[in-house]
Parts: C-alpha cells; sequence; structure tokens
C-alpha cells in the first residue's frame, strides 16, 4: 500500500553525502543519496506508530555540483547513552564532559580529545525530491496521510531542521504544487558507480527496531535526473546480495 507522490525543493549552503570508500577523510557523492533524501521527509512528517517509510522515487538536480574543501575538528569521544544524560539532567549523578582538548597526559593516557580531518563537502545545493509514503501494514485510509504531510510542509513545519548528511548543513525545502513555475533540471549525463541506497532495513515491521542494513544500488544521472528504484526491486543489493569488488 502506498501513498500519492509528494515533490519537494530543497537548497542549501552545505552539503556532505559521505562515499563509504573514503573511510576516515570524508568525500561527498555529487548529489544526494536516497537516504539522506528519505531523511529529509522524515523530519517534515514522520509517525513512528504508523509503520510507514518514505519512497524516493528520483531526485533532479538544479545546480552544478560544486565541491569545497572543509578542515574540521572532530572530538574523538561519543556522547553517552539516554539513560547517563537523564541522570545528568536529574541531578543522580556527575556530568562528564566531553574533552576537545587536554593536556598532554590526559591525551596520552586516554586518547581523547580532538582531531582534524578533512572534508570533500558540496556547496550551493537545489534538487527537487519525488517521493511516496509506504505503508507496512495496512491502513484505512492512506489519503489522511498524504494530508497531513502537505498540510506541514505547505506552512513550512518540521519536526525538526532537515540537513544535507551532516547536521551542520542545514536544508530548506518548499512544497511544489500544482500549477508552480519548475526549473528544469541541469545537463548532466554521468554514472556514480555503486551509491548507499540506505542504511537500515526499510521492511522492518517497526522503526524502533530496526538495526543498520546497509543496501547500495548503482546509480547513473541521466539529464540531470537520478532515479531511485523501489527498495523491493532486485536493483537494490542488500548484505547477502552484494557483489564482490
Amino acid at each position: 500500500m502506498r501513498g500519492k507522490t509528494h515533490c519537494l525543493e530543497v537548497w542549501g549552503n552545505f552539503a556532505c553525502f559521505t562515499r563509504p570508500e573514503m573511510k576516515v577523510e570524508r568525500f561527498s557523492y555529487p548529489v544526494i543519496t536516497p537516504s539522506a533524501a528519505r531523511g529529509i521527509f522524515d523530519a517534515i512528517y514522520w509517525k513512528r506508530s504508523y509503520g510507514f517509510y518514505w519512497q524516493i522515487e528520483k531526485v533532479e538536480i538544479l545546480k552544478q555540483p560544486q565541491y569545497i574543501a572543509l578542515r574540521r575538528n572532530e572530538v574523538k569521544d561519543k556522547a553517552p547513552g539516554e539513560k547517563t544524560i537523564m541522570r545528568w539532567m536529574e541531578g543522580k549523578s556527575e556530568i562528564e564532559p566531553l574533552w576537545a582538548d587536554g593536556d598532554r597526559v590526559l591525551l596520552a593516557t586516554d586518547q581523547k580529545g580532538r582531531t582534524q580531518r578533512q572534508t570533500m563537502a558540496l556547496k550551493d545545493v537545489h534538487y527537487r525530491i519525488y517521493a511516496h509514503i509506504c505503508f507496512r501494514n495496512p491502513v484505512s485510509s492512506p489519503a489522511t496521510f498524504d494530508a497531513q504531510f502537505e498540510r506541514h510542509a505547505s506552512h513550512g513545519k518540521c519536526f525538526y531542521q532537515p540537513y544535507f548528511g551532516c547536521r551542520e548543513f542545514p536544508a530548506y525545502f518548499k512544497l511544489v504544487q500544482e500549477g508552480d513555475g519548475l526549473i528544469p533540471p541541469i545537463s548532466l549525463n554521468r554514472e556514480l558507480g555503486w551509491m548507499v541506497y540506505d542504511v537500515f532495513d526499510l521492511k522492518m515491521a517497526n522503526d524502533e527496531d530496526a538495526l543498520p542494513y546497509i543496501s547500495i544500488f548503482f546509480a547513473h544521472i541521466s539529464n540531470g535526473v537520478m532515479n531511485v528504484p523501489e527498495y523491493n526491486d532486485p536493483e537494490v543489493k542488500k548484505p547477502k546480495e552484494v557483489p564482490h569488488a
């Protein structure tokens, strides 16, 4: 069961859709990935209890991909779990800060602190993204969900700020409606090779049960448009189906 096709126009100053083979030093794909595009729709409208996901149909590229080199300071440690943070908020345990810098003894023994990493990001990005809701279980009124999404998107509402790959790269959006004047996609034809499709199993019955599950597909841009196959399409390779390099 699926909903109607919706279209968002999205843009921003910076973006980074990291190629996994580059490992530590981040290097962006030249176009938004399906998982990052799905995240933008999720930020605007998503209901965990109803068990649906956004199926991206295609991406239209409205500006030529441009790269920019960024060097960023990143902390080596990670934030603790939700329970620990709640104890800090309630004053039940002492707060343990994340150290961005420290003396030589601390850094030598704890291996924490910060590290500088290079990022090849995109700048001045602009896309049109088409997607529809896929329901994992039958619902009585799919049109209700479509109407709620359109109401949110048309007023610029979202549950959290959408972003382009990294949270420090905010994405701005507007709902494309019938009768809107549309600029055509750019003239670009390119094979992108294997691209990350998603990092979760979208067929899971409950989103809270979803575990990391990498899927990929062979992406290419034709006349400025990247078509995205359905998640269940054989073109989307799952872990047991991924061909050897």
